[in-house]
């Protein structure tokens, strides 16, 4: 009975705060923030920098190429993010094993390699995986 009245409350407390949500003013730009703000924001990419000594130029390199993609590679990328996200552990497995190895072909041999792929059984596309594993 509580869970089933819990379940029944749920949506009634969401409605009740989502009006409250909406009417935050909006955060201001990066230079109005306060510092409190800010670090909650910075925060996360620290922990991962000092996490991961071994990460961090590619880690910065990342950044780099971000800030000089157009809005339009940006939202490429971050759609194949949640595609990725949205991936079977084994599926994120395979991607990585491929795009580690499509990091180091052209655009014709990438373009083989995925047409290949397409191709495979399952059992050749382990096959692949086992000789080239992701970094």
């Amino acid at each position: 009975m509580t869970i089933r009245l819990s379940l029944l409350s749920l949506p009634l407390l969401l409605a009740c705060s989502a009006p409250a949500y909406a009417q935050q003013p909006p955060l201001p730009e990066w230079d109005q923030l306060t510092p409190a703000q800010r670090e909650t924001l910075i925060a996360p990419m620290r922990d991962r920098w000092n996490a991961s000594p071994g990460h961090r130029q590619r880690m910065y390199d990342h950044a780099r190429s971000w800030q000089q993609m157009s809005p339009e590679q940006r939202m490429q990328a971050r759609r194949g993010m949640h595609r990725f996200q949205n991936m079977s552990p084994q599926q994120q497995r395979e991607a990585r094993a491929l795009f580690a190895k499509m990091r180091t072909m052209d655009k014709a041999q990438r373009q083989e390699l995925r047409e290949q792929w397409h191709r495979m059984t399952p059992e050749q596309r382990r096959q692949w995986l086992e000789a080239n594993p992701a970094d």
